[in-house]
């Protein structure tokens, strides 16, 4: 019996000390241990990013350019930052390690090629356009005029920013909400699906672009047509996304559900939407992508402001370099934006972490 005792102790002080483990720690239990031709490959891939950036440093130093550059100091600059805090990042990954934490050293490792890459395409292109003139100027610029006119027209790029940022989200918001109702009700209920479907297979493969030439002859403004155009594209790309979602429920969830008990409105709450919620999440993110797309054709043949108006009105004067100024704003938010949407969604999709890949 005393054995026993002492077994069953042993036994509960195992699990005890089995549940006491972060998710960090049996992480690192589960990977193998890396040989040491794997480790130093690690670390050159991982130090190969510095030696990128200061091969871009040096090359725009160094080589001589093939045309005029006022303001030099600006994109070297640049290049010194992105290459500090590549560094700052590095050693806040090692920091972590000696920690006990290798999980931010692995995100560094992951994402060392593309720090390399990316400062090599910056090499690339200024020995395209400064240097070489492959690339002819001022019809393509190079980084360091580019930088240049973006920080001297900052106050009309900040103001067509805020005015691009107000009309894409009212045109999203409206059209994820109205996705979300037609997807949802239409995937549960087979009655309204059968009216709402016709006119989604209607109206969905109309390209956003079709709409603008009747939206500037209906709307009684350009801004609330440019809301509708963005909407649309957002409520199809939802709909779908959703009603497909909620099709592809199980049907014995609902069975079960209703054998505990569950009134039609607790089945739609806690048992359709919950499990539909990797495919709408999914639609949400098609949506901003059709959303994207719309507000710049909309901004370019329509509204009277915001980034793709201000590269319209750049291209008209033969000012490239602001052209490209706003080009890249809008490349810088609309990451931004795919970014926070794909945080959101492995935020609320977190039980799949580990399932998924």
């Amino acid at each position: 019996m005393g054995i026993n005792k002492d077994s069953n102790k042993k036994k509960s002080a195992g699990t005890t000390n089995l549940a006491q483990l972060t998710r960090q720690q049996l992480r690192d239990l589960e990977t193998k241990e890396k040989t040491v031709g794997q480790k130093v490959l690690d670390g050159i891939i991982m130090v190969f990013p510095v030696v990128c950036g200061i091969i871009a440093i040096l090359e725009y130093l160094i080589v001589p350019n093939g045309s005029s550059n006022d303001n030099p100091n600006t994109y070297l600059g640049a290049l010194i930052v992105f290459l500090c805090a590549y560094i700052c990042y590095g050693l806040i990954a090692l920091i972590n390690k000696f920690r006990g934490s290798k999980l931010v050293l692995e995100k560094f490792r992951y994402r060392a090629p593309l720090f390399s890459a990316l400062f090599l395409l910056l090499a690339g292109y200024d020995y395209l356009t400064l240097k070489t003139g492959i690339f002819t100027q001022p019809f393509v610029p190079c980084m360091n005029a580019i930088l240049n006119i973006a920080w001297i027209d900052r106050a009309y790029l900040i103001e067509s920013t805020l005015h691009t940022l107000r009309l894409l989200f009212l045109g999203y918001f409206i059209g994820v909400f109205l996705g979300l109702i037609t997807g949802i009700t239409c995937g549960y209920s087979r009655k309204v699906r059968y009216w709402i479907d016709p006119i989604i297979k209607f109206l969905g493969p109309i390209p956003t672009s079709t709409w603008i030439p009747i939206i500037m002859v209906i709307a009684t403004s350009l801004f609330g047509g440019a809301v509708f155009i963005i909407a649309l594209g957002s409520w199809f790309a939802v709909t779908v996304a959703s009603m497909t979602g909620i099709s592809n429920v199980d049907k014995d969830f609902f069975e079960a559900a209703r054998t505990l008990g569950a009134k039609e409105r607790q089945l739609v709450f806690r048992v359709a939407i919950p499990h539909a919620m990797p495919s709408i999440l999914q639609g949400c993110t098609q949506a901003m992508s059709s959303a994207c797309t719309a507000i710049m054709i909309a901004e370019m043949m329509g509204v009277k402001a915001g980034l793709g108006w201000y590269m319209t009105w750049a291209k008209s004067w033969s000012s490239y370099d602001k052209m490209f100024a706003a080009l890249f704003v809008i490349c810088i938010i609309f990451t931004v934006v795919t970014k926070i949407l794909d945080l959101i969604k492995r935020r609320v999709l977190r039980w799949q972490n580990g399932v998924v890949k």
